[in-house]
Order: C-alpha cells, then structure tokens, then sequence
C-alpha cells in the first residue's frame, strides 16, 4: 500500500557532506529522515523558497525534458530500502501508458517541488514499517 506523505523539512548544512530531508505522513503520524547530497538539498530549498534562477538547473532540465517528450509526472514514489539505502521511481504518463523511471529519492524530491503544486510523494507502506 502506498502512504501519501509530504516533504515536512529540509536541513542544510553547508560544512556537512549528508544532508537531511523529513517526509511527514499526509493523514497521519510517521516521519521519517533521508539523507541527501548538498546539491540536491540546495536545489530542493531553493524552490522551496522560491529563489529566482537565471537559467535552468538539472531538475529544471528534468522536468523540461519530461514535458517536451509528452509526458506528465504524475507522482513520485519511494519503493524500498535495502541496505541504508532507499530507492524511488518517477511515474510519467506518456501516450496512456505509466512509466516507472528509477530514481534517487533525493533527485525525485527535487524534481516534485519544481512542480506547483508540488508533485505528490508517496511511501510503500513496509518501508515505512522499516524505519518506525
């Protein structure tokens, strides 16, 4: 089962290599932490605050991508977690067929808050049972 959950918080920490991303639960309780690179946190918290760019970045170039080729983001999803290490995909529309394209979380987060609204974010269930 997917859970719908938010991004609640975003730390970064420009002496640190690991920073920390908090994803809350929509219509409940769990929050959990990921650890992200600086640049996907900066990226995410520049959207976040909505802080101009003056041409576009990588996740910029993501979604611009995506669109030109026809498709539509529809959500993202984080899948598992194996090993200390949680896997994503991003599901785009294209032609009525959903397709699935393995992702970091990190660059999926980013990619959803270039959205307004911001994509949705969902969470298999049992990864959220592993962190609990």
């Amino acid at each position: 089962m997917l859970v719908r959950m938010e991004l609640a918080r975003i730390i970064v920490n420009d002496i640190a290599d690991q920073q920390i991303v908090y994803l809350t639960e929509c219509d409940g309780d769990r929050t959990f932490p990921i650890i992200i690179g600086i640049f996907e946190a900066t990226s995410i918290d520049r959207r976040v605050k909505d802080e101009p760019r003056h041409r576009p970045l990588t996740h910029d170039l993501l979604k611009n991508t995506i669109e030109q080729l026809g498709g539509d983001v529809e959500d993202i999803v984080i899948t598992n977690l194996r090993e200390h290490t949680y896997y994503a995909v991003i599901r785009i529309r294209q032609d009525g067929e959903l397709i699935e394209v393995d992702s970091r979380p990190s660059d999926a987060i980013a990619l959803s808050v270039h959205y307004d609204p911001p994509l949705p974010i969902y969470v298999n269930d049992e990864v959220l049972e592993q962190v609990a």
